[in-house]
């Protein structure tokens, strides 16, 4: 296995970067040709006197903009914890160092390009959620790692981590074994205490790569069977060297559909009639079976209205597959929770119990031994799998987690983890954060509903604000500034700049940046809003006679409501789409 390192300095000479091991005992140096994109492994003694020193804490990777090539380092970094005896870090501040000296040799306009691309590196950089750790694989779950092989031990981390979780994959491509890199979108350790027992309670949501996104612009699976929105949470449990861990998962719908902004607050979702879904939706279970055994679906989406012929196509298939690994179950969230009875989702978490019993959970005892298999997992989805998922999986998880404490010896018999106010706090605290962390990166706004999450109710005050976050999505989903960076078409471009679903050329031709909106775009709003202004002018001032006033008022409201259909029926021409994103991300 490769050597980690905890430690180390960047030395920049006009010609190269030397990447500096710095840890006691290592000589190991990163020479990169900052000419030729050249890299070599030297030592210490090949560093020049004359370079210019600073300390950083890891390498993200490489990647290429308009400017030519750029080195991504982390600069700060900070300790959430540790994770069977392995420090998990964060990063929390990064630097983008280019290759050339300068910039002279652009355009114009590329050189304005090359700062806009500069930013939506910057802006993926700045969303809170990178982790990692340098001897211990983040990436995969405790009982992954336990059904191991000799020669997977031996790989490096990044050889052998899944890859669904590697967020910086791309930018460690020409870096190969000598770096490393993770992104767990949210990691939560706390050390908590019942009956005088301590124990470490650990959750960790795992965001995949593959079909990443943001809400409305990227819905259903592509080609491969890769999911939206797709994680992996896992909650662990340590104890006098016992362990334990519950494993679930959450993903879009997996097969072709889309809902694209259109003006309206909640557009129609549309279900693909030109794509066969069966073969991405034959490959995404394929998948799921082969990681995770038996799959319980619980779809959460309303069983009328717009989201009806979802979950309808959803259970055709299911069934049209004749799978018995896979249990489907519709479960209308808000139908069974309307007028705050959420005392009500008790129906469903009752409804899987004998279910999760079966699947069980993954658990290693204090000697070593592993007694415990989780033989399935539950895959759970709303129309985002953010608000209505991430209740239901809180359930889930404090169900199994109510077992495992008294399996370990934590709870006593006839204890519930409801009665134990202190830790009730934390678990639900971590959960409602867990929530927020999917929601920020999907949505852009914190998650809905996390009152309950919080607290076991749901609240007026809980209630006013979704209300709020509701309005926020709408505006960022609809007339967001592309230039505002932490808005949707912004993130889903930069979101596919950073994966590398779109790569910079460095030649002199256009690059989507360029392309300009409709002429439509901006004449017709000017258009009625000139009309409704006379509207108002000529109720303002009336004119001679009450005919005459009525024939302005009823000519200029004609024209703006006529130009008012037109925008709203050519609603997707006037909202924001992102640039840079393939035409399969989004049908």
């Amino acid at each position: 296995m490769a050597t980690a390192y905890e430690r180390y300095n960047l030395h920049t000479t006009p010609e190269k970067f030397f990447i500096e091991a710095c840890d006691e005992g290592a000589d190991a140096v990163l020479a990169i040709d900052r000419v030729s994109n050249e890299m070599t492994l030297t030592g210490k003694k090949d560093v020049p006197p004359s370079a210019v020193t600073r300390p950083i804490c890891g390498i993200m990777g490489t990647i290429r903009l308009v400017a030519g090539m750029y080195l991504i380092v982390i600069t700060r970094k900070r300790n959430v914890g540790s994770l069977l005896g392995h420090a998990v870090w964060k990063a929390v501040d990064f630097d983008v160092i280019s290759y050339k000296k300068t910039v002279l040799h652009l355009s114009e306009i590329q050189s304005q390009e090359n700062k806009t691309f500069l930013s939506m590196i910057n802006n993926v950089l700045t969303t809170d959620g990178f982790y990692f750790c340098t001897d211990y694989d983040l990436t995969h779950t405790l009982q992954r790692l336990a059904n191991t092989s000799p020669d997977f031990q031996e790989m490096s981390l990044l050889e052998r981590a899944d890859q669904r979780f590697v967020w910086n994959g791309n930018l460690l491509r020409e870096l190969g074994c000598t770096a490393r890199g993770n992104s767990c979108l949210f990691i939560v350790m706390k050390p908590c205490r019942i009956n005088g027992k301590i124990f470490e309670w650990i959750l960790i949501s795992r965001r995949s790569c593959f079909r990443a996104g943001v809400r409305y612009y990227v819905r259903g699976i592509d080609s491969e069977g890769h999911a939206a929105n797709f994680v992996e949470t896992e909650q662990i449990v340590l104890y006098e060297g016992a362990k334990a861990s519950f494993v679930q998962t959450r993903g879009s719908m997996p097969f072709y559909w889309s809902q694209r902004p259109n003006l309206k607050y909640k557009p129609k979702p549309v279900i693909s009639k030109t794509t066969s879904h069966l073969d991405g939706f034959q490959r995404h279970f394929d998948s799921q079976l082969l990681i995770y055994g038996k799959q319980s679906i619980l779809n959460l989406v309303n069983q009328k209205g717009s989201e009806k012929p979802l979950e309808q196509a959803f259970a055709k298939m299911v069934s049209g597959m004749n799978n018995g690994m896979l249990n489907y179950i519709a479960f209308d969230f808000h139908k069974e929770c309307s007028h705050m009875r959420w005392d009500r989702l008790q129906i469903l978490v009752d409804a899987v119990a004998e279910t999760q019993d079966e699947y069980g959970y993954f658990m290693v005892n204090s000697e070593g031994k592993t007694v415990a298999q989780q033989k399935g997992v539950f895959r759970s989805n709303c129309m985002d799998c953010l608000d209505r998922t991430n209740v239901i999986q809180s359930l889930l998880a404090r169900r199994s987690l109510q077992s495992q404490l008294q399996r370990m010896g934590v709870l006593n018999v006839g204890q519930r983890i409801e009665e134990q106010a202190e830790f009730e706090k934390i678990y639900k605290n971590a959960w409602a954060d867990n929530a927020n962390a999917c929601a920020v990166q999907y949505a852009g706004t914190g998650a809905l509903k996390t009152d309950f999450t919080r607290t076991g109710k749901r609240t007026r005050w809980g209630l006013l604000m979704d209300g709020w976050n509701s309005m926020i999505r709408y505006y960022k989903n609809n007339f967001s500034d592309w230039i505002q960076t932490v808005w949707f078409c912004w993130f889903q471009d930069s979101i596919d700049l950073f994966l590398g679903n779109f790569a910079v050329d460095e030649s002199d031709g256009p690059t989507p940046l360029r392309v300009q909106k409709d002429w439509k775009f901006l004449t017709l709003p000017i258009v009625m809003l000139v009309a409704f202004s006379m509207c108002i002018v000529c109720l303002l001032m009336a004119g001679d006679t009450w005919t005459e006033t009525l024939a302005y008022v009823m000519f200029w409201g004609a024209a703006s409501a006529i130009t008012a259909t037109i925008i709203l029926f050519n609603g997707q021409d006037f909202v924001d789409a992102p640039k840079l994103v393939h035409k399969e991300k989004m049908d």
